[in-house]
């Protein structure tokens, strides 16, 4: 009986080591991410076409669960999304402060501002969500997740869903504060 306990035990925990992604956020800590908040999609050169439709609907659903709208074109928040298809690192910048705001009029360079700056590793297969701004066309939000797609087609929705789950379990960030304003 303990036998067949201990090995049900151990069969979980491996199945869950094995299928849970590696998830990832990071975010422009001055940005307005509260609610009744307007986003559209920016899509490349394929019309997203090379992007799962269960990704979208995925990102859709949850986006709209906290209150956001999606419109056609031209929203207070642009989203992209895709999955890699090799393994690489990307860095990221986060620009904060008012002299990174005032250099386009030649005068930020004396004014205080901050840059923040990480790198990820990304293996075949990862989920990269991004937004930004739409006014300043700045990053305001990126999440991975790992291990997204996998090789079995039959298991690719319920990984998704549960890559998806995990990556915006904490959106919008700042919590209740972030959702009011």
């Amino acid at each position: 009986m303990i036998g067949r306990f201990l090995a049900v035990v151990l069969a979980l925990v491996l199945t869950a080591c094995a299928s849970t992604a590696t998830v990832k956020t990071d975010f422009d800590p001055n940005a307005r991410f509260g609610n009744d908040r307007t986003y559209s999609w920016i899509s490349g050169d394929d019309g997203g076409a090379l992007l799962p439709q269960v990704i979208v609907s995925g990102i859709d659903s949850r986006l709209s669960a906290r209150g956001w709208k999606r419109v056609p074109e031209n929203g207070e928040i642009r989203v992209s999304a895709h999955v890699t298809r090799v393994k690489g690192q990307t860095f990221n910048n986060f620009y904060s402060g008012i002299g990174h705001d005032l250099n386009w009029l030649g005068i930020g360079s004396n004014w205080p501002g901050y840059v923040t700056m990480s790198t990820d590793d990304y293996e075949k297969g990862t989920l990269l969500v991004d937004m930004f701004d739409g006014g300043t066309q700045r990053a305001i939000w990126r999440g991975s997740a790992s291990g997204v797609l996998p090789d079995d087609p039959s298991r690719v929705n319920a990984s998704v869903q549960a890559a998806l789950d995990r990556l915006f379990a904490g959106f919008p960030p700042g919590g209740a504060s972030a959702r009011s304003k």
